[in-house]
């Protein structure tokens, strides 16, 4: 296993000792003629690199990894898009945190091997036991982009299909047992406006809110859907910052999103308490019985277009749930344990 970090700043990362003794250090300018066998992984340093110049040193090593794993070394937070790296293909991430903790070869050869697991496949997470399992292999076909009228035009009681995003937030036990309801009412405050946030630029409409989790109706798109998607994984893999930041909590919580595709018959957010569908049921169902902290579950019925061939290889499925196959995401991995 080769491990080759490029950087404008050797002598810091030498000095600290930060990586394993093997790990070669080069310039930034070797990148252009890196050829990495498919056992290597390779890190860039983007520290102090801003705007254009980091896109431009992110769409090089990614070019210059198609077959083996890359990632990112962040002392300074210079990326402000985390989620997006695992999105474009990143297998790694490595934030002031992780460097200070240093890293060994264990917690580099987990990044090296996880884009290599074919998805659908683990020991102990299968759905059927069948090696090389298609992913997201259904028939099911988005309708023409101009179906959807916009939410402004959607009228009540009009039959339509739409993604059903179920999302909450939750730690290792209920955060009823650990807050009054008062303040549990006041962090799915905050939450819910994090996730409108979030899920703005996907056009997703906040539809149900029970005060403890909460259901997003996303446009049958190809577009909308891939960015609410990436706005989960953005979530996921950064909840511990989040976690602090915006739901102004100091103890271990993370995100649980389950993901179904099904026609409802629409009425508008606050009207839909006599709203009844297979599909709601299901999603409930699947976000609350089935889904798990830090992972976005996804239903096998989904238009097959749905998640970008990108991060598709991060998905695994499930053991069926329903009668309906399931997909969950790989679980992410934080410098210190994280729920």
């Amino acid at each position: 296993m080769g491990i080759f970090i490029f950087t404008d700043k050797p002598a810091s990362i030498k000095d600290k000792g930060t990586f394993p003794k093997n790990a070669e250090i080069l310039s930034m300018a070797a990148l252009s003629k890196h050829s990495p066998d498919n056992n290597d992984i390779s890190y860039i340093d983007a520290g102090g690199l801003e705007g254009a110049e980091l896109k431009k040193i992110l769409t090089q090593i990614k070019n210059k990894c198609k077959t083996s794993p890359w990632g990112v070394i962040d002392s300074k937070g210079s990326v402000k898009d985390i989620g997006a790296l695992f999105f474009d293909g990143a297998s790694d991430y490595l934030g002031a945190a992780s460097l200070k903790s240093g890293i060994d070869l264990k917690r580099i050869a987990e990044a090296q091997k996880w884009r290599k697991k074919l998805a659908g496949i683990t020991e102990d997470d299968s759905s059927s036991g069948e090696e090389g399992a298609k992913f997201l292999s259904s028939s099911i076909k988005l309708p023409s982009s101009s179906a959807f009228p916009g939410w402004k035009k959607m009228q009540p009681g009009m039959s339509m299909p739409f993604y059903l995003l179920y999302c909450s937030v939750e730690g290792k036990t209920s955060l009823d047992s650990r807050f009054n309801e008062k303040i549990v009412a006041a962090i799915h405050k905050r939450f819910i406006e994090f996730l409108q946030d979030n899920l703005d630029d996907s056009d997703s409409l906040l539809w149900m809110n029970s005060g403890r989790d909460c259901l997003f109706l996303v446009p049958p798109k190809q577009k909308c859907i891939e960015l609410a998607i990436k706005a989960c994984f953005n979530m996921l893999v950064s909840a511990p910052l989040f976690t602090l930041e915006y739901l102004d909590l100091t103890l271990p919580v993370n995100f649980i999103f389950a993901l179904h595709y099904g026609t409802i018959n629409y009425k508008p957010p606050g009207k839909t308490g006599t709203v009844v569908s297979d599909a709601i049921n299901f999603v409930f169902h699947l976000g609350t019985k089935k889904a798990e902290l830090g992972r976005l579950t996804l239903s096998g019925e989904l238009p097959g277009v749905s998640v970008p061939k990108q991060i598709q290889d991060c998905f695994i499925s499930s053991k069926d749930f329903e009668g309906r196959k399931i997909w969950q995401s790989k679980k992410f991995e934080y410098p210190k344990n994280w729920v």
